[in-house]
């Protein structure tokens, strides 16, 4: 089997996850809610960590997204009732890593299996898992374009946060809650910074480069892929947005 035939569906994956967050990452920035990504990830994690500790890793998926729609729920009910929204979600972020650790504690697997919550392994991904997610995030994807704008209100905040939850449901399984937050957060912050380009469409190009770069590198140099793909997409990120800031000032001072 060559190295095509092995790798091609971790590339596809992994291109399908930066599409997929650029749908929500764009969106959460301007919203100023950077950690709700983040937060949802985490306390989906606590359902594959009690899954993974107290039953032998079944009913996984569910476990996920029932953890990760009861945080959408909460966050979707705080963004309108709690000031600080901000603070609230970075105490829930911290409430599931807490949590996480507690329950791994007890597992004599527990820091491996954190390290794969954190950002897992995704190069060897097979084609099963790759088609699950593609079918996944079509579906999502779908429902963010076309029936989305239509709604308004809590209805609207409601469909965000639990198409969100479904997709980190999916993610974190897939590349965990590290990479999922960095995939979310780095490309469109640099999307948003820049003003020639649709923000979604340059977030999904500019984080497409990135992951592929990483995966490559992590492959040749036998790197961790998740933590690989995390570096390199905030290193990008930062350096584009710095660029950005030191071209605008020599423009401003000419």
């Amino acid at each position: 089997m060559s190295i095509i035939e092995l790798l091609w569906p971790a590339f596809v994956l992994a291109i399908a996850l930066v599409f997929i967050h650029s749908v929500f990452g764009v969106e959460i920035i301007k919203r100023g809610v950077i950690f709700t990504d983040l937060a949802i990830g985490q306390i989906a994690a606590i359902g594959m960590a009690l899954s993974v500790a107290f039953m032998d890793a079944k009913y996984q998926t569910a476990m996920t997204f029932a953890f990760a729609f009861g945080a959408a729920f909460v966050i979707t009910w705080a963004s309108k009732k709690i000031e600080k929204i901000e603070a609230f979600i970075g105490l829930l972020y911290a409430l599931g890593i807490s949590s996480i650790m507690l329950i791994l504690a007890q597992s004599s697997e527990g820091t491996e299996l954190f390290s794969k919550l954190s950002a897992a392994d995704i190069l060897f991904t097979s084609q099963e898992e790759l088609y699950k997610s593609l079918a996944l995030y079509g579906v999502v994807a779908l429902v963010m374009f076309v029936i989305y704008p239509r709604l308004e209100g809590m209805k609207k905040e409601f469909l965000f946060f639990t198409m969100l939850a479904v997709t980190v449901t999916s993610s974190v399984q897939s590349a965990g809650v590290l990479v999922v937050f960095s995939l979310l957060i780095a490309p469109a912050y640099a999307a948003l910074v820049q003003k020639k380009m649709h923000p979604f469409l340059f977030a999904t190009l500019f984080g497409s480069v990135g992951v592929i770069f990483a995966m490559v590198g992590s492959y040749l140099l036998d790197l961790p892929t998740g933590y690989a793909i995390i570096f390199v997409s905030v290193f990008f990120s930062l350096l584009f947005v710095v660029l950005s800031a030191i071209t605008s000032q020599k423009v401003r001072n000419d």
